[in-house]
């Protein structure tokens, strides 16, 4: 199987980077949003039918094609890696990258959590605290930073 030119390996792993940052922003925010909601708009009031719309739209336009093109690029560069550059399945189970793999699942978790959460509000509910949604802001950011370390440093390869 020929590796089209144009699928460079940096031109796969700048888009990937760029579609991360989208999703991680969007998981960043959608749960402060949350906290406002979940604070200030009673179930049924018109702030509540504003802040509803937010967060579909964040869900929509921004965090789920985010997502999906995160991983339709992160598969990408995995078969880079096989194909392209020839190495084969078996740099899947390097530490590093099962280490980036595990944070990708938790992501990914994460963010059905976090859609599971919004049809709740929708459906008139406050799933859980504005304290809980503070306290778990930064998840993502933990996940990504984890991620990130895992594959520029590499040193659980070494």
């Amino acid at each position: 199987m020929s590796w089209p030119e144009f699928l460079s390996f940096d031109l796969l792993r700048g888009l990937h980077i760029i579609a991360v940052i989208a999703w991680m922003a969007g998981m960043m925010y959608l749960p402060r949003l949350y906290a406002y909601h979940t604070e200030t708009a009673p179930a049924g009031s018109e702030f509540d039918a504003h802040f509803l719309v937010w967060e579909r739209k964040l869900l929509k336009i921004i965090i789920n094609p985010a997502m999906i093109l995160t991983w339709i690029l992160g598969v990408s560069l995995i078969l880079w890696h096989v194909y392209g550059a020839s190495e084969g399945w078996a740099f899947l189970g390097q530490p590093w990258m099962s280490v980036k793999l595990a944070a990708v699942i938790f992501l990914s978790g994460w963010h059905g959590f976090l859609a599971g959460s919004y049809k709740k509000f929708l459906a008139g509910q406050r799933p859980k605290t504005a304290k809980f949604w503070r306290a778990t802001n930064e998840l993502p950011f933990l996940a990504a930073v984890v991620a990130v370390l895992a594959v520029t440093l590499q040193f659980w390869a070494r």
